[in-house]
């Protein structure tokens, strides 16, 4: 059975007072006579001996109930705040308390103002000068501009995380800043790990690509880098032909900043330490991988043509651990294609992300997982092959019989189990062959029995019943604590069963299964709330 709700701890029980009564009590007297005051530098409060860490807690319940409001924000910028999260309030984030910001929290090591549009570029200016030891900050769909990524570069020299995607003044130029600064002629964010920087206006002409070639050799510690166009970046890095990329604005040229990193003349081997590539082409391949051997998260879109070579330069990347691939053409692939490159990663492999592939074989299924023993995520969007059966004519109708026992199925087709799964989806589009259902349902049934540490099952419009599957295998679930069964066949018999069993269960799925009706969904939630489980049901 799903645990039942447990007693909330003191400390838990105190915030959500404190959350409860901010405006009518505790923010009263603020906002009564103080609201529009901005100088003050330190308020002497009933707050200010809240550990930091608390006060954080209470800033997420105001924000995620929607009692955060200006007064009680003003009252929690306190100076011992080390962390700071205005993305779920930015209607509240004007001027003047992004000055109140810089004003009293000079302790902040991450802030995020995502979506805080009516904070001014010269706002965001004061922000990144007056607040220095900042480690993570967010600026994503903001004013920011070339004056902003340049006092970021400038002053923020203990950065590591910066995002500044779907900003719409940031330019190619712009981020050339974060990697130097031409007024001191020193370089910029010289920590800076990851920088997010996607759906840029400006992603896709060569300006851009250009730039994030300097950035990927002005910052020496990036490891994550997402922007449109780091593809054409890497290849143009790949190339050597660097000397038409000149930069007459007291940039370093991009042969100054290879030579830097140890890389001259054309053709002269360069490596970089990205570690996450997004989305990258597959006659690309060969080019980033020379350029980024050290990659362990990798996406790939792949075309029509099953005898190009992108599988196969996979196959030779020794440091990949979590791959997603995506079919782009219109005809797809058999999943039957990718089993060299699982038993080449074989038990480095982490992570396996597919979409668009046609289970044409269903023991390439189980042979798949099976290559792959160290999976913790797994992820199929499987097509299902045509059923050459599907316009037959049905046979007469016979006598009916009595209802045949439920099938026990196979549970070896995986033999060392993924003893580290812990969150395993699979989605069919489309109607099955005959012969594929008990295929499909012994490898399921053996991926249960032999994934103790799952915790996130979702089956989601699989053609045949899992009730065969499901029931012998929740016993030996005490890890799972989301089952997602959308769209597929599954019985009330099934749910009820599950609903009796013990485990740490949080959230059950039922949206568009077939077989679950409006009756069999008030009767779940009379026995949630009958029995205080803490379990939230969903079905459409």
């Amino acid at each position: 059975m799903p645990q039942r709700r447990a007693v909330p701890t003191l400390t838990s029980l105190c915030l959500q007072s404190l959350a409860q009564h901010m405006q009518s009590l505790w923010a009263k007297d603020y906002s009564d006579n103080y609201l529009d005051e901005y100088q003050f530098r330190f308020l002497v409060g009933p707050f200010n001996d809240l550990a930091c860490g608390l006060v954080q807690e209470l800033l997420r319940l105001l924000g995620a109930s929607r009692r955060l409001s200006r007064a009680a924000l003003h009252l929690l910028l306190l100076p011992h705040l080390r962390q700071l999260s205005l993305a779920a309030c930015p209607g509240l984030a004007n001027n003047a308390l992004g000055h109140l910001v810089v004003l009293r929290c000079q302790a902040l090591t991450a802030l995020d103002v995502g979506g805080c549009g009516r904070l001014s570029p010269a706002v965001l200016v004061d922000v990144a000068e007056g607040l220095p030891r900042l480690r993570r900050l967010g600026l994503a769909h903001t004013q920011a501009n070339l004056q902003v990524l340049s006092a970021v570069g400038s002053c923020c020299r203990h950065l590591r995380e910066l995002d500044v995607s779907g900003c719409r003044k940031v330019t190619p130029r712009a981020l050339r800043h974060l990697g130097y600064d031409p007024a001191e002629r020193s370089p910029g964010c010289p920590a800076l790990r990851v920088l997010l920087a996607r759906d840029l206006e400006h992603a896709g002409d060569g300006d851009a690509a250009a730039a994030v070639a300097f950035l990927l050799l002005a910052l020496p510690c990036l490891e994550v880098l997402a922007h449109g166009a780091l593809q054409d970046a890497l290849c143009l890095l790949r190339s050597g032909r660097l000397g038409g990329a000149e930069d007459s604005e007291g940039f370093p040229s991009l042969e100054e900043l290879a030579r830097s990193r140890g890389a001259a003349g054309e053709g002269a081997p360069l490596t970089l330490p990205l570690r996450q590539l997004e989305e990258v082409r597959e006659d690309a391949l060969s080019a980033v991988r020379a350029v980024c051997p050290q990659a362990e998260e990798l996406s790939v879109w792949l075309g029509d043509n099953p005898g190009s070579s992108g599988l196969r330069e996979l196959q030779g990347w020794r440091c990949l651990s979590r791959v997603t691939l995506g079919c782009s053409g219109r005809h797809g692939r058999a999943l039957a294609a990718l089993l060299p490159l699982a038993q080449s990663l074989g038990t480095r492999l982490r992570a396996l992300t597919l979409h668009g592939f046609t289970c044409w074989d269903p023991l390439s299924l189980p042979a798949l997982l099976a290559s792959c023993p160290g999976l913790q995520s797994f992820t199929a969007e499987l097509e299902a092959p045509p059923d050459p059966h599907a316009h037959q004519e049905p046979p007469e109708e016979e006598e009916e019989e009595p209802p045949a026992p439920p099938p026990r199925w196979a549970t070896d087709l995986l033999p060392r189990g993924l003893p580290r799964l812990q969150s395993f989806t699979l989605s069919l589009g489309g109607p099955l062959p005959a012969w594929h259902g008990p295929v499909l349902s012994s490898t399921l049934a053996s991926l249960l029995c032999g994934a103790p540490q799952l915790q996130t099952l979702r089956l989601l419009a699989l053609p045949f019943p899992l009730d065969s599957v499901l029931e012998p295998a929740l016993p030996g679930l005490r890890e799972l604590r989301e089952l997602s069964l959308a769209g597929s066949r599954v019985c009330p018999g099934t749910v009820w069963h599950l609903l009796g069993t013990e485990g740490p269960l949080r959230r059950l799925e039922l949206s568009r299964c077939p077989d679950i009706h409006r009756r069999d969904y008030d009767g779940f939630l009379h026995q949630v709330r009958k029995q205080r489980l803490e379990l939230d049901i969903t079905w459409e």
